[in-house]
């Protein structure tokens, strides 16, 4: 174990934040093609085609604000265990979301909070995700960001 493994699996970590705030499910798809996807209280899927599906399909994006979800998940607390070439990670995530005009216009907000629980394996190259589930602990408005009900990822 190194800190420059440690730095690696935390990047992931905020990289998958990035691509979902930017409107990239195809790139959150590629993060995690060698993965499983779930929350704890919802079933799980796998294949980066099936996974940026997944989030095309519950997700609201902002054509006029450059096709994003105008949101920001911020990704806290992190605490990554490796042992040799796998590691698990525990964190901490809050979404909050700002919608300046239109009929779903909300103020800047959190809007869902809750942790993800990770597992990674390293190939010759790098880490990569083979397990993201998340736990949905706490929702506030989604109006204006989800296009489903989020009652069935919630524990």
């Amino acid at each position: 174990m190194s800190p420059s493994d440690k730095l690696e699996i935390t990047e992931l970590l905020y990289r998958y934040a990035e691509l979902i705030d930017a409107g990239d499910f195809d790139g959150v798809g590629q993060l995690l093609a060698r993965a499983t996807f779930g929350g704890t209280a919802s079933p799980a899927t796998s294949g980066a085609e099936n996974i940026a599906k997944l989030f095309a399909a519950s997700t609201r994006r902002y054509p006029e604000h450059g096709n994003t979800p105008r949101t920001r998940h911020l990704v806290l607390n992190p605490i990554v265990e490796i042992d040799g070439g796998q590691a698990t990670a525990r964190s901490t995530f809050v979404v909050v979301q700002n919608v300046l005009e239109g009929p779903g216009a909300v103020p800047l907000q959190p809007i869902v909070v809750g942790r993800y629980f990770d597992a990674f394996a390293r190939d010759d190259h790098a880490w990569h995700f083979t397990e993201r589930r998340v736990d949905v602990e706490m929702v506030g408005d989604v109006s204006a960001h989800l296009m489903i009900d989020p009652s069935a990822y919630q524990r």
